[in-house]
């Protein structure tokens, strides 16, 4: 199950600041993605080998000081529900305001872990005031501040403690594929054409988690868990911002899956959210497959498919080999394709290559275009293996590894996918010492 955590509280506390600081602790191992989009509000961060995403809620809250305070509210409700921790942020310098008591009411009424974070506890003085903040009756207070980074790690150690064991999958052997996507771009469409041949084939499986339904596909030779998270809706009735909640159900169901399939309406083509869902789907090495739905309501000649792609391929570079169908699911066009296409990326995703095969192809390209020489030193490459794991990794055995560079690892990526079939999932290289 995926561990979100989420980032409540007034405006101008600091939340996106504490946001930046805890995501970006992976920048030494994740290679940001350039022409990412700036507004991120959800990214994958890790703490002591624990992977979980962060939530800012703030960046979800639109419009004018009038509706504000309900947006708030209506975050709260939502991320008591969707995450499995929650940070309550406040601010020692301005002390208890109204709307942070508003918040507190809510969150005391909830079963989630609760942790009040007095931000802006710059010196040992402001220790002491951040104590008032114990009237929330909401436990121990932990004093930040999100600009230096003080304190932070003590938080982590305390959120991190607070994540259900991983329990192992009894379905753990069958691929899980989920479709995700906007609201209304056709995802329970699609789900119900694809259940819709032979309903009596489709089990649902009991006991799996209430947010996302997961159903047992096994038709036309192909069998997989379909994790359908289109139709779920809240049985209460707080008046929910659409685009926030989606993406905490997304998000969700994206971490448990193995392949992605990522819907876009083709009037719209790709938006800053898809892009969003896009790069965390890459970030965290699952299969993808892009799906343009409605393609039947676009006026079109014989270029328009190929201008589509390569407009969408220019917003998710650098990672482009990526499986991209047209469908109309109300017209049943090419809905099985997206079936078959899903699960050859998910045969991608966990082939292994012998290590003899790898050596011959690899090492022969590697002799005609060895890496550039670098201050006077030349690099040698001698042996190539894949590693263990549930995505492609590839370990290159060297002389000098810290003198390898960006634009040859790209070279390597692109030689690997040229002769030995990839499409549609992320590779990771890694340079060794021989």
């Amino acid at each position: 199950m995926a561990n979100i955590v989420a980032i409540v509280g007034r405006p101008n506390v600091g939340k996106s600041t504490l946001f930046n600081r805890l995501t970006e602790s992976r920048k030494a191992i994740v290679d940001d993605f350039s022409g990412v989009t700036r507004d991120r509000h959800y990214e994958t961060a890790e703490w002591i080998g624990k992977k979980f995403t962060v939530i800012d809620t703030g960046g979800f809250v639109h419009g004018s000081d009038d509706i504000f305070e309900e947006a708030i509210r209506d975050q709260v409700h939502i991320a008591i529900e969707e995450a499995s921790v929650i940070l309550f942020m406040v601010d020692v310098t301005t002390g208890i305001t109204d709307l942070d008591d508003e918040i507190a009411d809510l969150l005391r009424r909830s079963s989630k872990p609760v942790f009040v974070v007095a931000n802006k506890v710059d010196h040992a003085k402001l220790h002491h005031e951040s104590a008032e903040f114990y009237a929330f009756g909401l436990g121990e207070i932990f004093n930040i501040s999100s600009a230096t980074g003080s304190g932070t790690g003590e938080l982590l150690d305390a959120v991190v403690s607070h994540f259900p064991q991983q329990e192992e999958e009894e379905e753990n052997t069958l691929p899980k594929i989920t479709i995700v996507g906007r609201p209304n771009v056709g995802k329970s469409s699609l789900t119900n054409a694809l259940l819709g041949v032979d309903r009596n084939i489709v089990t649902d499986i009991a006991g799996t988690t209430r947010d996302s339904i997961r159903i047992h596909y096994n038709q036309f030779g192909h069998e997989f868990l379909l994790i359908d998270t289109a139709g779920l809706r809240r049985k209460n009735k707080v008046n929910e911002d659409i685009e926030f909640y989606s993406v905490m159900r997304t998000i969700k169901a994206l971490e448990d899956s193995d392949v992605v399939i990522l819907m876009l309406d083709a009037n719209d083509g790709i938006e800053a959210q898809d892009i969003n869902i896009f790069h965390l789907a890459e970030k965290n090495k699952k299969g993808i497959v892009l799906v343009i739905n409605k393609w039947d309501t676009v006026e079109k000649d014989h270029k328009t498919a190929k201008e589509f792609e390569s407009r969408i391929k220019e917003k998710i570079a650098p990672f482009t080999d990526v499986p991209i169908i047209f469908t109309s699911v109300t017209e049943k066009q090419r809905i099985f394709k997206v079936v078959e296409t899903a699960m050859e990326v998910y045969e991608n995703k966990t082939k292994k290559i012998s290590t003899s095969k790898l050596n011959e192809v690899m090492l022969d390209l590697i002799e005609r275009y060895p890496p550039p020489a670098t201050k006077g030193k030349y690099i040698k490459i001698k042996y190539i293996t894949q590693l263990p794991g549930r995505s492609p990794m590839f370990a290159f055995f060297c002389n000098l590894p810290q003198y390898i560079k960006d634009p040859y690892k790209r070279f390597l990526e692109n030689k690997l996918r040229d002769n030995f079939e990839f499409k549609g999932v992320p590779i990771q290289i890694f340079f060794r010492q021989k």
